[in-house]
């Protein structure tokens, strides 16, 4: 896969992740204007739809490729969007390759097929204090059956980790907010 295809898939694997974004479009419209004497047109990456009911337009360029005629066209489309009053932009480059790295990773435990009520139960017991992540699996399953369940809980928010930093054994995962 290409880093630019890698950047668009990674920064939607992050749509999807994030408990605010209920759902998302791909290039859900084209912007069309006049300018310096010609029709200007722009078409978004990523479109998500937020649980107040607001709105996130998204670009995905990475930072050595926007050019000046680009920033001009996300400079337009941020303020089409202000002016729709309550979406709002955001231009995003590649992710850190660490936290790009674990989203990907998580999202393969995305389906309910992982989900299990009473170990995640436990699980949420184990770590309602903090542990780390293999020490805290032992403590109530089998890792074979245990880290599936864990590694779904951490994709739903339902624990959390530094995903700035490699997972492995030893990461310390806890109930709360998602880093």
């Amino acid at each position: 896969m290409s880093g630019m295809s890698r950047g668009w898939s990674d920064n939607l694997i992050l749509l999807d992740f994030d408990r605010l974004v209920t759902g998302v479009s791909s290039q859900p419209f084209t912007l069309t204007w006049s300018g310096a004497g010609r029709v200007v047109s722009h078409t978004p990456d990523y479109f998500a739809r937020l649980a107040d009911g607001s709105a996130l337009v998204v670009d995905v360029r990475p930072a050595a490729r926007v050019r000046s005629r680009d920033r001009a066209k996300f400079e337009a489309t941020a303020a089409a969007c202000e002016r729709v009053g309550n979406w709002s932009f955001r231009l995003v480059h590649e992710l850190e390759p660490v936290l790009a790295a674990n989203v990907r990773w998580l999202s393969g435990y995305r389906h309910p097929r992982h989900r299990d009520q009473a170990l995640g139960l436990l699980l949420r017991q184990a770590f309602a204090e903090g542990a780390g992540l293999l020490d805290g699996v032992s403590q109530v399953a089998d890792p074979i059956r245990g880290l599936p369940a864990l590694f779904h809980l951490l994709w739903r928010g339902d624990l959390a980790a530094d995903l700035r930093i490699p997972l492995g054994d030893g990461t310390w995962v806890s109930c709360g907010e998602q880093a």
